[in-house]
């Protein structure tokens, strides 16, 4: 079976070129021959190759092999990862070794025999291949070593409103199809994800995270594609994009909504080729990965008003989740006030703490605009600054009355999340960046909503 890879052969005799071709063109995909060496900075610019085989001398009856280090040179200087063999037909160690220091992986003397070449090739394809995988598993083990310090918790749904998600879940974990999952901010959006990856038959694989909405337009290709080194001032190595980490696991795109026309562009290519390019590189990487998507914007609404793509948009909801807010789901507030107490007494040492039935009760009339997380966030509060044994109702610094369009009987999405942003300004003395992490959204979402919502800072 041929190796999915390409080779470029560059000698100045036609049958040194034909026959490498003859032979390598049954292990190879695609074999690539130049004659004449001023092609190659053209070549190298438009196309990628996994092993390029380098003549040492071009001009009739030279032997010194300076035409050979000049091209390498200038081959490193378009291409610093290349992987180049030297082919010469004198036989030089000195030559050889200042060939090793601009960068040659190996050398070839011509004649060589038809096996010393296949292997010599292999050897060098097979190192290539390597030096990719190797820095997609160091990109992979720093984003996972990340998702081990990040706290995600643990799912609870008693509620009659979860009953038939977690039915869904149970039938689509089994399945590859995209999934999407629509909420408020703080219902567990993240939690279902990884629900359904860990019942999956990709369980064992990654689970890859993407904060859509924290990731700036300029950084968006290479921190979800990768980038080669050298392709822009800051990249001083290799790096493997979120496409390729989650390899033949789950990619899970959070806060999709957020994404704009030009971007939504180049995430559909790759989702319709399944193939991602990195920046600075010319050649295409396949990938495997199952897509989980989420937000809490009104991704239909926007899809009619031309703000999402629609064939966009059919490419991540095969299948669509709909996670009902904390207030219509009130059934599950004890189960996890149990859950958050249990986890906040042992962290801060203060175990043996119960919660009143007044404070308990109060916490089931609260309308919770910022849905579990304001609910954890409120339990962790009382817990650190609890003096006795019981945390009373006013332990809990939560506003007693319901919001105006609340008590008028309206609960707009975009009312709730407005006082949901003006609550957190509030309570962190307008410190956007500290908002941004209470709410739980990253900071160019949260200055989008507050110009959409026209809030004072």
């Amino acid at each position: 079976m041929k190796k999915k890879a390409s080779v470029l052969i560059i000698d100045d005799d036609p049958d040194v070129l034909y026959t490498a071709k003859a032979i390598l063109r049954k292990h190879y995909e695609r074999i690539e021959t130049l004659e004449n060496p001023e092609r190659i900075s053209r070549t190298l610019e438009k196309d990628h190759f996994e092993v390029i085989l380098l003549d040492m001398n071009y001009k009739t009856g030279a032997t010194t092999g300076n035409e050979g280090l000049f091209w390498l040179r200038k081959i490193m200087e378009i291409d610093p990862n290349a992987h180049v063999i030297m082919n010469t037909a004198y036989g030089d160690i000195p030559l050889a070794v200042e060939c090793m220091k601009i960068g040659a992986i190996d050398f070839l003397v011509k004649p060589w025999e038809q096996e010393k070449l296949i292997s010599t090739v292999n050897a060098v394809y097979e190192l290539q291949k390597s030096k990719k995988e190797v820095s997609r598993l160091k990109e992979t083990e720093k984003i996972l070593s990340q998702d081990l310090n990040s706290d995600y918790g643990v799912m609870i749904g008693n509620a009659e409103s979860m009953k038939p998600i977690l039915a869904t879940i149970d039938k689509v974990a089994k399945t590859d199809a995209s999934v999407l999952i629509l909420g408020e901010n703080g219902t567990g959006k993240e939690l279902i994800a990884r629900a359904i990856h860990n019942e999956s038959k990709r369980a064992s694989k990654p689970f890859i995270k993407v904060d859509l909405g924290a990731i700036s337009t300029t950084l968006f290709e290479s921190e979800l594609f990768g980038h080669q080194k050298g392709a822009f001032t800051d990249a001083k190595e290799d790096k493997a994009g979120r496409f390729e980490v989650a390899n033949n696991g789950t990619l899970f795109l959070d806060e999709i909504g957020n994404l704009d026309l030009g971007l939504q562009v180049k995430l559909l290519t790759v989702l319709q080729n399944r193939m991602v390019q990195r920046v600075g590189s010319t050649q295409t990487t396949p990938i495997d990965i199952r897509l989980i998507s989420a937000t809490n914007s009104p991704i239909d609404e926007l899809s009619e008003n031309g703000e999402f793509r629609q064939d966009l948009l059919y490419r991540i909801n095969t299948v669509v989740i709909n996670l009902p807010p904390l207030r219509e789901r009130l059934e599950d507030i004890q189960p996890m006030l149990d859950h958050f107490l249990r986890k906040f007494s042992t962290k801060y040492e203060k175990l043996n703490l119960k919660i009143s039935d007044k404070a308990i009760e109060k916490l089931k009339q609260y309308h919770w605009p910022g849905n579990v997380r304001e609910l954890q966030n409120a339990v962790e509060r009382a817990v650190i600054m609890s003096d006795g044994s019981t945390l009373e109702a006013s332990d809990f610094l939560i506003s007693s009355n319901k919001p105006k369009s609340v008590q008028a009987g309206s609960l707009k999405v975009d009312d709730i999340e407005k006082n949901a942003i003006i609550k957190a300004l509030e309570e962190t003395n307008g410190k956007l960046n500290e908002a941004a992490i209470k709410l739980g959204i990253g900071r160019t979402t949260l200055y989008r909503k507050i110009r959409k919502y026209k809030i004072n800072t």
